[in-house]
């Protein structure tokens, strides 16, 4: 018996070894790489030691009680300031002792969660926890370790008690029946989630990769080749898919809100909107929803390697029943091209471009700019007056077809200036000569527009070729390119090669492009932006002398802006989303540091929790009533293709009482009346 134990134990000493070594073989690739094409390369210093230490142990323990502070310590010690210095030396043995202690510590939890099943839980004793908003230290001893998780659990247990009835008193009453069957729930959940941690396949080695990459700016991104089909299956809007959307509701189950009469889950038959997903498998694992975190439920679905995928689903009144499925290439309504007309004081076409898709597989140009073209056209034949381009929530995308988009709408000329890593500038100029629309435009951007949106929109300002309103974008400015590593076929980075510039050679990085008109928007100082990831570069100013000319004079655009915001000032819907706005700051941006932790009061801070999320859920848009219909073609198309119709009644149900869009259109009428 000793020999088998010891002939395992050399086995497994020696995969490891062979692990750290194809580790540390690839962090030299990746290093190799992002030094010769990354725009603005840093060295492989303490600094970069520091940040992936950091990152791991906030990764690993987020919420500090896995890590006794002594297991930490020792860590520290040996590798915050090391990590460069081992990397280098392609001495990656950091990987195993990090996943040792890690193990240890989840086989610890683990142990105790099941000795505190058996235990009693004294729910009548004054205490209190303490939430922290950031990162905080690893603080945690052998000594107050079982103290930790009591607290943690009975806080667990006293927030789902707090959560099942409305009614204090009605909780109160049933307070000893509730109090053990949440205990029982909330304990089998941690240990649920730390079983699958347990034998789920190391990905420490990938998490160092990943902050490897990040340390040189937040869009430089380690992939494996299954996650790089998953991203550029993103950026395409036709893909892979399941055909269902899916919600979360207030327990945190995960609901079928959405099945697509096209895609598979519609054909298959078994599926409603309501039923609640339990589990989801590929042929390889079975995630529990319980178990699992929600990003690797979304991966387990999205990704195009898991092409048939079996759910276990729960319907109220009827036994569970399991579902398998086949993804089938479907048109993905959310990720393409819609337009519709607005009939106000002028006749307003809209389009609203999800993001900036493109189909990389295919050589022909088919793409976002084309099908905006296409529904120009369309819109055109009806003779519009104006026009609304709705980039909000548009996260970017492919940067070609932003610099096709913003030909169709500048005449001649340059649009943009792009840096590599050698500092050389060259100039983006117009790939069309013409234009396909003439009119005025309006654009509309928020906190979630991003990259290639971004890049689209500062040109047609800078050419007073557009006003933009709404809230400042997110503040990206960079450009990237996913790149295999050397004599690889199952290793990508996406390294940030280009660094672009506003033709006036101001940049809108850190800073995102700033609306001509400000507009408030719910949720807008809680979205995170460029500025907030530590290793964002920083804003800039290129030196430049390229000669445009505006399209409209800067006294009229300043004159339309003047009118506007005394329009948004005066409004009461936008004072309410100001209003919603400072509630929301208040909850998230300053929450209570310590909670008794009694029954009444974990109710009373829940209630008032809850409450703001359902005024913010049930806020609705003051109705305006706008008159939005399909264009004569579109409309034409229906007639075709009928299944549509609900489809389409939906947005423009949705339409009608936008009011960023109503502003846009007051917009253009005031251009016409001035003008």
């Amino acid at each position: 018996m000793k020999k088998i134990l010891l002939v395992a134990l050399v086995l497994s000493s020696q995969i490891w070894a062979q692990n750290n070594v194809a580790a540390c073989k690839i962090l030299s690739k990746i290093n190799a790489l992002i030094q010769k094409e990354h725009v603005q390369p840093k060295p492989v210093d303490d600094s970069l030691s520091v940040f992936i230490f950091d990152n791991l142990i906030n990764d690993l323990d987020p919420a500090r009680n896995l890590f006794f502070k002594s297991e930490y310590d020792s860590l520290a010690k040996n590798y915050r300031l090391q990590l460069d210095n081992l990397i280098q030396k392609e001495d990656c043995q950091f990987i195993t002792t990090f996943e040792n202690i890690y193990q240890k510590g989840l086989l610890r939890n683990k142990t105790f969660l099941e000795k505190l099943e058996k235990d009693n839980i004294d729910f009548s004793v004054r205490d209190t926890i303490r939430m922290y908003k950031k990162v905080f230290p690893v603080y945690m001893t052998e000594n107050d370790f079982e103290k930790i998780w009591r607290k943690k659990i009975r806080f667990d247990v006293l927030t789902e008690v707090a959560a099942s009835s409305n009614n204090l008193d009605s909780i109160q009453t049933h307070i000893t029946s509730l109090i053990a069957y949440n205990k029982g729930i909330a304990i089998q959940n941690e240990m649920c989630k730390i079983s699958a941690q347990l034998i789920r396949k190391s990905t420490i080695a990938e998490k160092v990769y990943s902050f490897f990459c990040t340390y040189f700016d937040p869009h430089t991104n380690y992939f494996s080749v299954d996650s790089k089909s998953n991203f550029v299956s993103s950026l395409s809007k036709e893909r892979l898919s399941l055909g269902f959307l899916v919600t979360l509701n207030e327990k945190n189950q995960i609901i079928i809100d959405e099945i697509d009469p096209n895609g598979p889950a519609f054909k298959n038959g078994k599926l409603k909107k309501g039923d609640q997903i339990l589990s989801i498998a590929n042929d390889k694992e079975t995630l529990k929803v319980t178990c699992a975190s929600l990003e690797e439920i979304g991966e387990l679905i999205v990704s195009d390697a898991n092409k048939i995928i079996t759910l276990i689903v729960k319907r109220k009144g009827e036994k569970n029943f399991s579902v398998t499925l086949e993804k089938e290439v479907i048109k993905d309504e959310q990720n393409t091209v819609f337009s519709y007309i607005v009939e106000d004081k002028n006749k307003i076409g809209y389009i609203k471009i999800p993001s900036f898709y493109s189909n990389f597989e295919s050589k022909d140009s088919s793409g976002c700019a084309e099908d905006v073209g296409t529904e120009i056209v369309k819109l055109q034949n009806d003779d519009i007056d104006g026009l609304v381009i709705d980039l909000m929530d548009n996260g970017g995308g492919s940067m070609e077809e932003a610099i096709k988009l913003a030909g169709l709408f500048v005449h001649h000329g340059p649009i943009s200036i792009v840096v590599d890593n050698t500092k050389k500038q060259q100039i983006i100029q117009d790939p069309y000569r013409g234009y396909l629309y003439k009119g005025p435009i309006i654009i509309l951007v928020n906190g979630n527009t991003a990259s290639a949106s971004e890049f689209f929109a500062t040109i047609l300002q800078d050419y007073n070729r557009a006003m933009v309103i709404g809230s400042s974008t997110l503040g990206k400015a960079t450009m990237q390119t996913i790149l295999p590593l050397e004599n690889e076929e199952e290793n990508f980075v996406k390294v940030t090669i280009n660094k672009f510039y506003r033709i006036t050679g101001k940049s809108h990085q850190s800073i995102g492009v700033i609306p001509d008109v400000q507009v408030p928007i719910i949720y807008e100082s809680i979205i995170q932006k460029e500025k907030d990831y530590p290793t964002a570069f920083k804003n800039d100013v290129l030196p430049t002398s390229i000669s445009f000319t505006p399209y409209v004079k800067n006294k009229l655009i300043h004159q339309l802006t003047k009118n506007s915001h005394k329009r948004v000032l005066a409004s009461p819907y936008f004072n309410s989303v100001i209003t919603m706005n400072k509630r929301i700051d208040e909850l998230v941006k300053s929450p209570k540091t310590v909670i008794p932790m009694q029954i009444d009061t974990v109710f009373e801070e829940q209630k008032a929790v809850t409450t703001l999320w359902e005024n913010i859920n049930d806020f609705k848009d003051e109705s305006i009533n706008l008159n939005v219909k399909n264009s004569s073609f579109n409309e034409s198309l229906l007639g075709v293709y009928p299944s549509e119709r609900a489809f389409k009644n939906k947005q423009i149900k949705v339409l009608k009482n936008n009011h960023y869009l109503n502003e846009a259109i007051q917009i253009i009428n005031d251009y016409f009346v001035l003008k």
